[in-house]
């Protein structure tokens, strides 16, 4: 019974985070920018380029695009999700709660890459309204599966991003020349087989790349085998990710309540 309290708290913490978190980012204009203004631009260039190629060519952009505003929110925002507790003078009060710093990182995390599908929305409508075509999704129920776990696999990627940014700020640095590259590793707008071959272990130890290609082969109708071999591959980067997420957050929470210096950063 006990353990079955503790998953509504925590459950309750997750969503009043993400709540928050959506709240907040209505009223931010990056936030507009990465999931609406810059996919859109991204699309309309590549829609134009591509507009005689037919639909494999049109829902393959539409993807694209809606990928990109989930990589952006997850290096931008989620990145920011314990670095923005620190700078408003939150995070001493997080890390004394008995709620897990982690559970509302999770909440903030769900709330972004959520929020950022809007860019998805966005360049599907777009494709109707400005080109008049309406690319179909040839596997419907694949594709629903593949969105799923893109869905957790950037989450994933967000809460080891997030509790990096703060124990590395060498790292966050870097934070800016991250964005395209992973668009271009993930194979979000063209096969990464086009790329020099030294490139393709990079995009193999990517999320994004696993999650592209998932949800590529489901609206193009791809083998269901190549689909299910990139979702499991996101299932086993999910996994990896955890455990690595949970030595990260250990150490901040070392570092915030024995050292007491990640406050001062």
């Amino acid at each position: 019974m006990s353990d079955l309290s503790n998953l509504r708290a925590n459950l309750r913490v997750i969503f009043s985070a993400a709540e928050m978190a959506l709240r907040s980012n209505l009223t931010d204009g990056f936030v507009f920018f990465g999931i609406v203004i810059q996919p859109t631009i991204i699309a309309l260039l590549a829609f134009w380029m591509l507009r005689d190629q037919g639909n494999d060519a049109i829902i393959y952009v539409v993807i694209g695009s809606g990928m990109t505003g989930l990589w952006t929110m997850a290096l931008f925002i989620s990145g920011q999700a314990i670095s923005g507790e620190r700078w408003t003078g939150t995070l001493e009060m997080l890390v004394a709660t008995p709620t897990p710093l982690y559970i509302v990182v999770i909440g903030k995390t769900l709330a972004n890459v959520l929020q950022s599908l809007v860019a998805m929305v966005a360049t599907y409508a777009l494709a109707g309204l400005v080109f008049g075509v309406l690319p179909r999704i040839l596997r419907p129920g694949m594709f629903t599966l593949s969105l799923f776990f893109a869905v957790i696999s950037y989450i994933s990627f967000g809460l080891i991003i997030s509790p990096l940014f703060v124990l590395n700020p060498q790292v966050r640095r870097l934070q800016n020349g991250l964005e395209f590259p992973v668009y271009i590793l993930g194979g979000f707008f063209f096969p990464i087989a086009l790329l020099p071959g030294w490139t393709t272990p990079l995009s193999y130890i990517l999320p994004p790349y696993w999650a592209a290609r998932a949800l590529h082969g489901a609206s193009s109708g791809g083998a269901v085998s190549d689909i299910l071999f990139a979702i499991g591959m996101m299932i086993l980067f999910i996994l990896i990710y955890g455990m690595i997420t949970a030595r990260l957050f250990q150490r901040i929470l070392y570092k915030a309540r024995v050292e007491a210096t990640l406050v001062r950063q």
